[in-house]
């Protein structure tokens, strides 16, 4: 169990990476919105849910690709910029910026010998989007769900059998499918990066982005916040689960012995 006063340390060292990830955003011009358990705090609580214990970021596939290549030579020392190119031994495809505050060990890598870095984290997804077509729809939960089963094992994917070379070439063919943002007809996916939920959305219930409150300070949302957590969530997201159901990522957060970067 992690101390309430842990976990509220961690989180605004998290809120600290947000604020400058932002700044750096609208430096270079870069979309961005909160998405999944970090959208549902801003819509809920107004900052984090009081038991989450990482942010969720998402970008349009551009800007994201453009974040990649600043993102090295911008970020502060305070933050590890963490892909599979930075950290040899990272194995997933997204992007994720880790603090050199804080350490942080997640349920599915207790006890395991873990040599990537670990700081606490704010998770940061490519968006695309496809042709809004029945046939669409049923190829991207398909390949979502196989991207899944080809995943390193994680909270979300504890049955994943890693397979980076089959998974690589699954996402790529989303990408192929990629209609820009200005077309017609067209739904907003996620990239196959992050293939936990095969939630799709309207686009002019994403954009334009408006705002939001998040921990005091206001942060880019989609243009309908409600149509974007039903998409995403099966249960009533406006009401608190039962605390069997609040699920945390960490085993354990430290403060103090952070080892560095890898």
């Amino acid at each position: 169990m992690i101390a309430p006063e842990v976990l509220r340390k961690a989180q605004l060292i998290m809120l600290d990476m947000l604020i400058e990830f932002d700044a750096l955003c609208k430096k270079h011009q870069l979309q961005y919105w909160l998405d999944s358990g970090t959208l549902l705090g801003a819509v809920r609580h107004q900052g984090f849910i009081p038991w989450d214990d990482d942010l969720d970021i998402s970008m349009p596939v551009e800007d994201y690709n453009h974040f990649l290549q600043i993102a090295k030579n911008e970020l502060s020392s305070e933050i590890f910029f963490q892909t599979s190119e930075t950290d040899k031994n990272f194995k997933f495809d997204y992007i994720k910026l880790r603090s050199n505050k804080a350490n942080i060990i997640e349920f599915h890598e207790k006890d395991k010998p873990i040599e990537y870095h670990q700081g606490v984290f704010v998770d940061i997804f490519p968006m695309l989007t496809i042709e809004n077509t029945e046939a669409n729809k049923k190829l991207y939960d398909r390949t979502l769900k196989e991207i899944r089963d080809l995943s390193p094992i994680s909270l979300h994917t504890p049955n994943g059998n890693d397979d980076p070379v089959k998974r690589a070439a699954l996402v790529a063919s989303l990408k192929q499918k990629h209609q820009g943002w200005k077309s017609d007809n067209i739904k907003v996916i996620y990239g196959g990066e992050m293939p936990d939920v095969a939630a799709w959305f309207d686009p002019v219930d994403v954009f334009p982005l408006t705002t939001m409150e998040f921990e005091g300070h206001a942060f880019p949302v989609p243009n309908n916040p409600g149509h974007y957590l039903d998409a995403i969530y099966s249960f009533d997201y406006r009401q608190l689960p039962p605390e069997n159901k609040r699920i945390i990522h960490a085993h354990s957060i430290d403060l103090h012995s952070f080892k560095g970067n890898p």
